[in-house]
């Protein structure tokens, strides 16, 4: 009954916080312009921060999509470097007012290389005010760091229970800035190349060294004025241009589709378990019920009826299903608990231990009726109990 309730709750508790999660996050987003690839991929990386972007977009195509009479907002995304596992985006101060973010210390970034950093960054990696750091490229604590170029804490954000509590938010100069700088690195490499070919009197035109890239960015948000005419103008992008774009509600619904099947299937394992419960109640109480024949005849004589002895036994049956709810209800708790430090360890995300929802009430009432059908049938036995001839068997 315990193991059965479990699943079934920690699934709607799962359920719950993820469907909470991507609302959150995906709320006043129309449409993602990236570059060319996975749509959905475009959407994770951009939107919840549990992807690799598909590549970078011209900041020129960025601002001439901007400058359109259908959008109503855009915000601008540059991604590629992290710290300490947590990434750096670079933004504006549009992008901290889409979660409704408010400082629990300090200010919003005012000029390159400062940098805003969430609730749970600050916790993890004991940033403060006024702190310095250097980034590193990539996603992971293994990349390249930026030694060069420093970020400066300026701000703490408090606890947004969205993707911005796991990221570092500084402006779009900090990223350009700092990539210029490995930009730099990286000719250096080319021209060292280029003085040896030259030494071997090798044609030195054969190789360049690497140009400054022109400004570029990962993605953009965007808010249409109507989202119908986007739909139209998101049609023209796809088919006209370099550019990609993804909805989030049609990619998150496709996600979801797939996932379901799984979801469903463990539901119905659950379901099983739970009825393969309840036949194991009746077989324990109807076994119980045999072995305590003459107690219950002895009962029976002392003048108790037949009718209490009947609603004792469904009190039993009934005090069993609450016994293995609440140990069901623990179990899912649990269970959740290891399943967020596992994806905030993978991914940053956390999942909280909620109160009981509304649905588990349900099962509550659910798991008191197999609980009732499974003691009612070996408790109608009380009915045809013989007393002489169980006394006297006995």
């Amino acid at each position: 009954m315990a193991l059965g309730i479990a699943i079934i709750s920690l699934l709607l508790l799962a359920g719950k916080q993820i469907e909470e999660k991507f609302t959150r996050n995906v709320a006043g987003i129309d449409m993602v312009v990236g570059a060319k690839g996975s749509p959905l991929q475009l959407i994770l990386a951009s939107i919840y921060q549990i992807d690799s972007p598909t590549g970078n977009i011209s900041m020129e195509e960025a601002n001439r999509l901007t400058r359109s009479p259908l959008v109503k907002s855009t915000i601008p995304l540059s991604m590629g470097d992290s710290y300490q596992g947590y990434r750096i985006v670079g933004s504006n101060e549009k992008y901290l007012a889409h979660f409704q973010a408010e400082f629990a210390t300090g200010k919003v970034f005012s000029k390159t290389m400062e940098i805003v950093i969430g609730s749970k960054v600050a916790k993890n990696l004991n940033l403060k005010i006024d702190d310095v750091f250097s980034s590193q490229h990539g996603f992971d604590k293994e990349g390249q760091a930026h030694k060069e170029k420093q970020f400066k804490v300026v701000g703490i954000l408090k606890t947004t229970n969205s993707v911005l509590d796991q990221l570092m938010i500084t402006p779009l100069e900090s990223v350009w800035a700092v990539h210029e700088e490995h930009h730099e690195e990286e000719a250096g490499k080319g021209a060292n190349v280029l003085k040896l070919l030259e030494d071997d009197s090798v044609r030195a035109n054969s190789i360049r060294p690497v140009q400054e890239d022109s400004k570029e960015i990962t993605s953009l948000l965007v808010k249409f004025r109507n989202p119908v005419m986007g739909m139209m103008m998101a049609r023209s992008i796809n088919q006209n241009s370099t550019l990609q774009t993804a909805t989030p509600a049609i990619e998150i619904n496709r996600l979801f589709a797939l996932l379901g099947v799984g979801v469903d299937a463990l539901k119905w394992i659950a379901l099983v378990i739970i009825i393969v419960s309840g036949l194991s109640v009746f077989v324990s109480l109807y076994n119980s019920l045999k072995e305590r024949k003459y107690e219950m005849a002895l009962m029976l004589s002392m003048g108790a009826s037949r009718t209490k002895l009947f609603l004792l036994l469904l009190l039993e049956g009934l005090i069993i299903s609450v016994i293995g709810f609440v140990i069901g209800i623990f179990l899912s708790r649990l269970g959740l608990w290891i399943m967020s430090k596992n994806v905030e360890q993978n991914f940053h995300y956390d999942f909280n231990v909620l109160s009981l929802l509304t649905e588990e009430f349900y099962l509550f009432l659910g798991a008191l009726l197999i609980g009732l059908l499974a003691a009612a049938i070996p408790s109608l036995g009380i009915y045809n109990i013989n007393i002489s001839k169980t006394l006297a068997d006995e």
